[in-house]
């Protein structure tokens, strides 16, 4: 937020990536007072990013009151998700009145990606302090390890990915308070829980630690398993995707999770694999010549993509 202080006067808008828009919203739309009261409501839904979000909202409307304030949704790529991936095995009230379905999440990562590797079947594992893998078909979504919430899907940093339903009801039952289950979720699960260490990959990658090496393993297990499960949304698999802190800089996870992907035609280049520490630009490919499928590594530039959506809105509303 200091960075504000020296805005350039050519400047003519602010665009703010918001994870979850709730019911309300998945377009873009122009910031106002009700806006910001409607994204409020939805917090709970993404505790660990709309609470801060909304923090920079403020403030960047404080110091820029005179620029138009947009928010992006990250959940918006999704919205083209399929009836069968999209609906949980809930009754309609559950479903039609409050609205728990499949919204997926990461959509600026992996609409960028998806725009930087052309492929009619492509997988894109968006790997960093949050995870998610999604199936994107002729550079649409149709599916996403990601779902209601961001808790959904593979391990992250911290939080859990998916825990079967009666594990959680069992420590709602006998263990855990509503806010001390919450906390476990969100902040003391995933790669920390598992390790007892650190949710970073980099620390746990040079420690020696038992912990360390089971929460690397289940971390890569569950994204190849993904994957997995996405080629088969996809019907078959032409390209792969690593993304964001993880998948852009550990040659450790990728080189993991693509060594079980054998069956679906995967092989690694080792010596690019390593090579290919620094994402530069459109992508690096690490995958073999021999490879049925192209793995490649993508910067991740949700910045580029909410910046672009931002103008459009203004283009169209002036």
């Amino acid at each position: 937020m200091e960075s504000l202080d020296a805005v350039p006067d050519e400047v003519t808008a602010v665009a703010h990536r918001v994870v979850h828009g709730g019911r309300r919203f998945r377009d873009p739309v122009l910031i106002d007072d009700e806006v910001v009261r409607q994204l409020e409501a939805a917090v709970e839904l993404a505790p660990l990013h709309n609470a801060p979000a909304l923090a920079a909202i403020e403030k960047a409307r404080a110091a820029l009151p005179d620029l138009p304030h947009v928010a992006v949704f990250d959940s918006a790529f999704h919205g083209t998700i399929p009836p069968e991936a999209a609906t949980y095995a809930l009754p309609a009230g559950a479903r039609e009145e409050w609205g728990i379905h499949r919204y997926g999440f990461h959509g600026l990562s992996v609409q960028w990606a998806s725009e930087q590797v052309r492929a009619p079947r492509l997988v894109v594992c968006h790997l960093g302090g949050g995870c998610s893998v999604t199936a994107v078909r002729d550079g649409r979504s149709v599916d996403t390890t990601m779902g209601f919430t961001p808790l959904e899907g593979v391990p992250m940093a911290t939080r859990a990915g998916s825990v079967d339903p009666g594990a959680l009801l069992y420590m709602l039952e006998h263990h855990l308070s509503r806010e001390g289950l919450d906390r476990m979720l969100e902040y003391q699960s995933g790669l920390l829980g598992l390790s007892g260490i650190s949710g970073d990959v980099r620390e746990l990658e040079a420690s020696e630690a038992e912990g360390a090496r089971l929460a690397l393993a289940v971390f890569t297990y569950r994204v190849a398993l993904a994957v997995g499960a996405m080629a088969t949304a996809l019907r078959g698999l032409d390209a792969l995707v690593f993304t964001a802190g993880v998948g852009e800089h550990s040659v450790v996870v990728r080189s993991a999770v693509c060594e079980r992907l054998g069956h679906l035609g995967v092989e690694l280049d080792l010596d690019a694999n390593e090579v290919a520490k620094e994402a530069v630009g459109s992508g690096a490919t690490i995958s073999a010549l021999a490879s049925r499928v192209r793995v490649v590594v993508v910067e991740a530039r949700e910045d580029v993509v909410a910046a672009r959506a931002t103008r459009e809105l203004l283009e169209e509303n002036s």
